[in-house]
């Protein structure tokens, strides 16, 4: 070892070697089986890639896993396309999936990334080689399976939004043996329509051995080399075939091909009312000036016409007459509305709803009435007990119940002392059941 030999820390050696993976393997294509799949909380997958004699640790993150078309199990066979990198925190190797399918398309994908690669070298996907699109589009069209629901979609959306674009449908296979040979003679069946300003080219989504048609080197040709402009619309925003990248313009879906082409109308259509008010200003104004001439003419043919004249006196008549006529109707309707005012005061002092009125005051003041005595009765009803509790309390019978009694003489007076009676007198005594007579025969002091 050597003094001038460079010391690595083991995080700048998995950082160099990280590096070196990422440059040199920074997209390949691995055909293997499954396992150790895990779907994270955070939405990224993590699993292994493994033949019969090794396994290769693997991360697909969410912003890649959410354009899989199909749901991968452990055991499956699928194709991946990836970048290595490097962990690391732990030091071992790992491939970053960028996309995934099932395997039985390997072979397929292949074919599609080796004619990818000749027809760009080719310069058939070169911007400098694609049209514009014409500013006004009058007439389109569309090359696709006259059954599917890609052409009912884009029929529907410009019958919506741009009903002015005539259609000329150009029935097709989109799909088999013979579906590149068809879509290829219809192309150029459209290209010998004069009248076309550009085609249409697609069809709805699937898988790839579905859109295979629109992948065939034949029909790569026959886009880029069509006299019109050509719009791909092949399958969905994900979907991306060979001939999306020759044509002069690519939409994500038929759908959206129906509204490129529909923007121009659009745009003409937002702005037709502004067109409208101008187009009627102007007339306005080209009408005020004419008007104004004739005026001008009419006035110095009236100063020396007596007939006009004669009319003018006549139309001052009118304008009076019309005038006084609307003088007398709005006076009648004045009279009138103050009449139906009056009508209604009449019918509001009426006695047959003053006498309503005063029968329900009456019966108001009744219930009020009833009210208050019964208020009264209930007030002299607690002060009758109040004041029978007390006579009761007070009463001498209260105290003869006690064991008390009084002695009257016989006027009825009360004997409080003995000096009041005598001998031969006869006095009452009142107990708490009744009275008893009887005669003094002595008294005492």
């Amino acid at each position: 070892m050597t003094n001038s030999q460079q010391i690595f820390t083991v995080s700048s050696l998995n950082q160099k070697i990280k590096i070196l993976l990422e440059q040199n393997f920074a997209s390949l294509l691995v055909e293997a089986e499954i396992s150790n799949l895990v779907k994270a909380s955070s939405g990224h997958w993590y699993f292994s890639l493994k033949d019969e004699n090794s396994q290769v640790r693997c991360a697909m993150f969410k912003g890649a896993n959410r354009f899989v078309q199909f749901m991968p199990k452990n055991g499956e066979q699928v194709l991946v396309r990836a970048g290595v990198s490097l962990y690391k925190p732990r030091g071992e190797y790992q491939l970053l999936v960028e996309s995934m399918q099932p395997a039985g398309v390997g072979q397929l994908q292949q074919k599609f990334e080796a004619l990818k690669q000749r027809l760009a070298q080719e310069g058939l996907f070169d911007p400098a080689e694609k049209q514009a699109l014409p500013a006004q589009i009058n007439k389109v069209g569309i090359v696709t399976s006259a059954k599917g629901a890609a052409v009912h979609d884009m029929l529907s959306i410009l019958k919506r939004l741009a009903p002015n674009i005539e259609i000329i449908l150009y029935p097709c296979l989109v799909q088999g043996e013979q579906a590149a040979t068809h879509i290829c003679q219809m192309i150029e069946k459209a290209n010998d329509n004069a009248e076309l300003d550009l085609i249409i080219v697609g069809r709805g989504g699937g898988s790839i051995e579905d859109l295979w048609a629109f992948n065939e080197e034949s029909v790569a040709y026959t886009v880029h080399y069509s006299r019109l402009p050509i719009i791909s619309a092949v399958g969905h925003e994900t979907d991306i075939s060979i001939c999306d990248l020759v044509a002069d313009v690519r939409a994500a879906t038929p759908s959206a091909a129906a509204e490129i082409i529909s923007q121009n109308s659009v745009k003409l259509k937002n702005s037709l009312p502004k067109l409208t008010r101008q187009l009627m200003l102007s007339i306005e104004h080209l009408v005020r000036i004419k008007q104004h001439n004739v005026n001008r003419l009419e006035l110095r043919l009236g100063q020396q016409d007596p007939v006009k004249q004669m009319l003018n006196k006549q139309q001052w008549l009118d304008e009076k007459l019309n005038q006084l006529h609307h003088l007398l109707l709005n006076n009648q309707q004045q009279k009138r509305a103050k009449l139906n005012q009056m009508a209604q005061a009449l019918f509001d002092q009426h006695p047959k709803y003053k006498l309503q009125q005063d029968k329900q005051n009456l019966a108001n003041y009744a219930l009020r009435l009833n009210q208050a005595i019964q208020n009264q009765i209930s007030q002299l009803d607690h002060q009758h007990r109040l004041y029978a509790e007390k006579l009761q309390a007070y009463s001498p019978l209260a105290t003869f119940s006690r064991g008390y009694s009084a002695t009257f003489d016989q006027q009825g007076n009360t004997i409080q002392s003995v000096k009041t009676v005598k001998p031969g007198d006869e006095i009452t005594t009142q107990v708490f059941d009744g009275k008893v007579l009887s005669k003094v025969t002595r008294v005492d002091f």
